[in-house]
């Protein structure tokens, strides 16, 4: 392996010169490649020198695009029989975001300097996105890559440097400077607004808007809920299953998802007069069309939560306050976690994950962990003045 000038007269007789680095790659093959300034040869002969003796390496002759790359871990994806909405996202990111920008951009030539570039047009191009759309669309990169690693087409997953900087908190603090803790009257209903928009829920959407309060359930796991699924006996209901945008059934996001929530009167009373109205159907859903089949999530928002809100009087400049489904989830999650005293359940933070289906307690914690009663008023601290200063 070498780096040697070469020198030439073009036909205008003018003197050229250039460097050529030459070397045998990990299958014996020889190539050539040349540059125009030797620090970039030197440069390249080494990265090519280590590549080579890690069996990584792949000329730039050979290398593939980003965009190639991209198509071969979507089908990789289809292969493992990914949710069909999980897909769909992941092949939005490559055909608008990823593709029109690094699309034919070479595997071996993507650098952590043109990764970097990506993330800043992202940000500032004539479509700014968002923060949160450019942290999907990097981590998708950094997918892609990670696939490409894997059939040996690419030595180094540059958005991988991306993601090691923001955990350092490069970019983590001012994520959370910016996005805020969730604040009772802004991000989560306050008692007076769910009593209410409790008051106001008439008709069909009754049972599900009372139903997403009490229990916490993501619109997915309330969507896809059951009638075998819900014991009004026993007070309760399990959650075993969920259903996604396309209205396809699959199990529970994470092992935590699957859960007993109990039930409280009020929904155990509604659900056995619901149960009396509600449209027969194949899938025994408990909250279904008049069909029988999957509600759509918009419309119930749109024609369960937001008319309810109206009615209600829960309206900033004469529109529904509160826009999504999580905004009664966080509801529920405020209510486990405040104190008995506030009318809230005080259950302790390993409860509150259980009945939320968190996946691990530091999510619960990392949400929600503001809410919990600080039991710290600071009067011990007139106690310890004391008892230090006599």
């Amino acid at each position: 392996m070498s780096v040697r000038k070469r020198t030439w007269t073009n036909a205008k007789g003018e003197s050229k010169e250039a460097w050529v680095v030459d070397y045998f790659d990990q299958g014996g093959k020889r190539r050539l490649k040349t540059f125009k300034r030797k620090k970039d040869a030197d440069a390249y002969h080494a990265k090519s020198a280590v590549e080579i003796s890690d069996g990584v390496h792949t000329a730039d002759s050979q290398s593939k695009t980003v965009a190639e790359a991209a198509t071969l871990w979507i089908t990789a994806c289809e292969a493992r029989s990914l949710e069909r909405s999980t897909i769909e996202a992941y092949r939005s990111h490559v055909e608008f975001h990823i593709k029109p920008f690094i699309g034919r951009e070479k595997l071996s030539q993507l650098t952590a300097a043109k990764a970097r570039a990506f993330e800043d047009a992202l940000r500032l191009g004539e479509v700014p996105r968002s923060p949160a759309m450019i942290k999907k669309i990097i981590g998708s990169l950094g997918a892609v890559l990670a696939d490409a690693q894997e059939r040996g087409l690419v030595a180094r997953n540059v958005a991988r440097d991306l993601r090691c900087r923001r955990k350092q908190g490069v970019d983590r603090r001012a994520e959370k400077r910016q996005k805020g803790k969730l604040k009772v009257g802004l991000d989560i209903p306050t008692r007076q607004e769910i009593k209410a928009i409790v008051d106001a829920l008439q008709g069909r959407w009754r049972p599900v808007i009372l139903t997403t309060i009490f229990t916490g359930l993501r619109s997915s796991e309330v969507r896809g809920l059951r009638w075998a699924d819900v014991d009004l006996k026993k007070a309760e209901l399990h959650v075993r299953q969920r259903v996604d945008q396309y209205r396809e059934f699959s199990a529970p996001k994470s092992e935590s998802g699957e859960r007993t929530i109990p039930l409280p009167p009020i929904i155990v009373n509604t659900l056995r007069e619901w149960r009396l109205a509600c449209p027969k159907g194949p899938h025994d859903l408990v909250f279904p069309t008049g069909c029988g089949t999957p509600e759509n999530h918009a419309n119930v928002i749109n024609r369960g939560l937001i008319p309810a809100q109206i009615a209600a009087g829960v309206v900033v400049d004469g529109k529904a306050k509160y826009t999504g489904l999580h905004s009664l989830r966080h509801f529920y999650a405020s209510w486990c976690i405040n104190s008995k005293a506030d009318g809230g359940l005080e259950l302790s933070v390993k409860a509150a994950q259980a009945r939320l289906g968190h996946s691990t307690i530091v999510m619960t914690l990392d949400t929600y962990g503001h809410l919990f009663p600080r039991g710290d008023d600071g009067s011990e601290l007139a106690e310890a003045e004391r008892s230090l200063l006599g």
